[in-house]
């Protein structure tokens, strides 16, 4: 029987009993899940060097990953069974795609990575594994045995180019059938390998590790700081070991170090600019033949306007995020533009100068469409 996406529970119940602390399996989630999605238009998304792909094998116990993009010819050759194609961002190269991801909307978007789609012939699949964030594993057409448990021994399959566990141990098991979904928290291990030809659809969300936090706004700070000056030592003493570091000169390593500052606004800035920031695999398409400022303002009178597949929007307070910028938003004309990056569109509207200006620019970039 069809149940809602989460099965009884609400979103909130969810977020409280299960959300990266255990799992949920939901028969008949969304029952027509995946029914747009072609195995040629899977395949012929990995034949483009725009898309990320990856193909994962297994032969005799010996596992093998192949990146794209891949010959269509080569394609073609695939073995009957014991393989799978993965392909990563599909909410950038269909609308579906980025549609399915609404019904995560209970999920900050600030977490949401992406919409992966993988294929496989019976028998296929990647393995035993762990991942280190929460995903959503919708059912497209076939069926897939999953396998899950909440093991602690995470020891991996020496020399593996993937991340396999050496000892998998499930404590329960399903048959998922188009449109049933299973959650999983991370670092739960799970095991899905295709009863016949399935697709499985992948919703994942980012977790950034914090070195690679810590990194990222260094480097963001770096662009912003201003500390005049350089070092003097005019009353440099005589020092009797010349490779000895000098105590003046640590002071001043400290003192001028010390001076580094930031507040809530610069987190908030990093968090937007880096959150929003696109992939390596992004394409943004501007129009062929943009509109004039003032033909466009009325056209979103009439129309209204929605983000470019790729385009990734936040926002905090009056800060605006749109893949990787920052814009400072007076209050007059935000809620408009709230609702373009909580809904990914919005209904026609008549808009401030400003706002048109912004638009505008966005729209000459190819972040924002009619």
């Amino acid at each position: 029987m069809a149940q809602g996406l989460l099965g009884k529970l609400d979103r909130a119940a969810f977020l409280h009993r299960h959300w990266q602390k255990r799992p949920l399996f939901v028969r008949g989630a969304i029952p027509a899940c995946g029914e747009w999605l072609e195995r040629g238009q899977l395949f012929n998304w990995a034949t483009r060097d725009d898309v990320e792909s990856r193909l994962v094998s297994c032969d005799r116990g010996r596992w093998s990953v192949q990146h794209g993009p891949f010959r269509p010819s080569w394609l073609k050759r695939l073995p009957a069974r014991g393989w799978t194609l993965l392909v990563q961002g599909v909410e950038q190269i269909h609308a579906a795609g980025a549609a399915l991801l609404q019904h995560f909307s209970f999920i900050p978007h600030a977490r949401l990575d992406d919409l992966m789609v993988s294929y496989a012939p019976p028998g296929g699949g990647v393995g035993p594994h762990f991942d280190s964030y929460d995903v959503f594993l919708l059912q497209g057409e076939g069926t897939r045995r999953w396998r899950i448990g909440a093991q602690r021994d995470h020891a991996l399959v020496e020399n593996a180019p993937l991340r396999i566990l050496k000892h998998f141990h499930h404590s329960k098991e399903w048959l998922a059938e188009r449109g049933d979904l299973l959650y999983l928290p991370p670092r739960y291990a799970h095991h899905g390998v295709a009863v016949d030809a399935c697709s499985t659809l992948s919703v994942g969300f980012r977790a950034p590790q914090r070195q690679q936090l810590a990194a990222g706004f260094l480097d963001f700070l770096q662009d912003r700081l201003q500390l005049e000056g350089i070092y003097t030592d005019r009353d440099l003493p005589l020092q009797r070991h010349p490779a000895r570091l000098p105590d003046g000169l640590l002071r001043h390593f400290s003192q001028t170090l010390q001076k580094i500052r930031w507040n809530q606004g610069d987190i908030r800035r990093f968090a937007g600019t880096y959150l929003t920031e696109p992939n390596a695999h992004s394409v943004f398409r501007p129009p062929r033949r943009a509109l004039a400022l003032p033909a466009f303002a009325r056209r979103l009178a009439r129309k209204g306007a929605r983000l470019a597949l790729p385009t990734r929007m936040l926002f905090g307070g009056e800060d605006f995020f749109i893949n990787g910028e920052h814009h400072r938003v007076n209050h007059g004309h935000a809620a408009a533009l709230m609702r373009l990056a909580d809904e990914r569109a919005v209904p026609p509207f008549v808009p401030s100068a400003s706002a048109a200006r912004l638009l505008h620019a966005w729209y000459r970039a190819g972040y924002v469409e009619i």
